[in-house]
This record gives C-alpha cells, structure tokens and sequence, in this order.
C-alpha cells in the first residue's frame, strides 16, 4: 500500500514538473523544474528496485547536466522572447503532433492491458544471485556494447557541435602569449627604485609596464664647442 501511494506522488510530481519545464516563461526556472523531474524519477527507479540507475540519475544528470543547463541558460545572452515570437504561428503544427503522439500512448497502455499474449512479450526477470548493477553492466558492455559506442560518439558530435555555434572570437579579450613571456628579461620586469630610510615609497615611482629601454646615442660632437 505504501508503495503504491509513493509511487503515484512521485508520478503525479514528475508529470506535473515536466510540464512545467516546457511551460515555464523563466528559462532559469525550467531548469529548476527539470531537476525535480530528474529527483521523481529517481524515486520511481529506487521503487522498482534499481537503485543505480536512481544514483545515476542524481549524481550525473542533477549534479552535472542539469546545473550544466543551468549555468549555460544564465551565462548566454539569449533573447527568449525574440524566440517565442514565432510561437503562435507553429502552435497548430505542434498540437498536431501531441494529439499522434497522446493516441499512440493510448494505443499501447490499451494493447498491453488489453491483449492476452502481451505477457509473453515482457523481458526476463533477472536472476536472484545478480545484483542490479551486475545485470545492467552485462547487458551494456556485452550484448548492446555496439549501441553504447555509437551513443557516446552522438554525445560527442553533439558536444562540439554545441561548442563550434557557441564559439566566439572576442578582440578586447587578452590572450597568452607564451614566446612572449619567455623572452622576458630582468630590465623589462624589473625596476629599482632609490628609497631613503623611513621615507616609504611614492606611488608615481612604479609604473606598469615599464617603458621599453630607450639606446643611449652618443654625443655628437659640433664645431667651436671646446672638449
């Protein structure tokens, strides 16, 4: 009984703030709210007994992606409301696409309570004497270890993807120049400055940077002038 109770608060709080994610005005606050659809599931995960992947779900995608989307949705210069601008014009096109989607959930929840040999389809119970972690590593990196690869190398075209459109060559910015460091000598550092005991030190004596070295000419002597 009391899983049950459990189970239906967490679902009704994970439907209710993943609609909010997508329905929330504050882009700071879809993040939030996508957060607390990351902490339902993982109650939901722990309740049908995998408790690693309800670890993961908190330790990755909470503790990384979601304060990665955070930080990302703070930091860009993003104008949302020239974003939604064009919302109303395809509003009918994604209705269209949520009723196909909403009748294809209605048709499988009724095909899988309905037809009479859709428990022969369900997958195998695991065995008793392994554990939740040792069955989900064996089905990963033996069986589907192919299917693991090609959706790391998604992530990682993504990511630079991501990285390229965000990428943006700044001039005020200061960059390090590395030969330029090295070549620095003591003179071009360094300044020695006379001071008198007890008399501290005038703030006009340190200048930075220093001036470059200036060459001593030498004197040119002129016609009449005595040596």
């Amino acid at each position: 009984m009391i899983t049950m109770i459990a189970f239906y608060v967490f679902a009704a709080i994970l439907v209710a703030s993943a609609t909010l994610v997508v329905s929330a005005r504050n882009p700071v606050h879809s993040v939030l709210f996508l957060i607390l659809a990351f902490f339902n599931a993982a109650g939901l995960f722990l309740l049908n007994g995998a408790e690693f992947l309800a670890m993961i779900l908190v330790i990755v995608y909470v503790g990384a992606v979601a304060v990665l989307f955070l930080f990302v949705v703070m930091m860009l210069d993003v104008n949302f409301v020239e974003l939604r601008e064009g919302v109303q014009r395809y509003a009918p096109i994604g209705a269209t696409v949520g009723l196909v989607l909403f009748v294809e959930l209605l048709m499988v929840i009724g095909g899988w309570r309905f037809a009479p040999a859709m428990s022969t389809l369900r997958a195998s119970p695991t065995q008793a004497n392994v554990q939740n972690t040792a069955a989900l590593g064996d089905v990963l990196y033996t069986h589907n270890v192919l299917l693991f690869q090609l959706a790391g190398l998604v992530l990682l075209v993504a990511m630079i993807g991501a990285i390229v459109l965000t990428l943006r060559d700044r001039s005020v910015s200061r960059r390090q120049v590395i030969a330029r460091q090295v070549a620095r000598s003591a003179a071009l550092s360094l300044e020695m400055v006379p001071m008198a005991l007890n008399a501290g030190t005038p703030a006009t004596s340190f200048r930075r940077p220093l001036p470059a070295p200036v060459a001593h000419e030498a004197p040119v002597a002129h016609h009449g002038e005595e040596h």
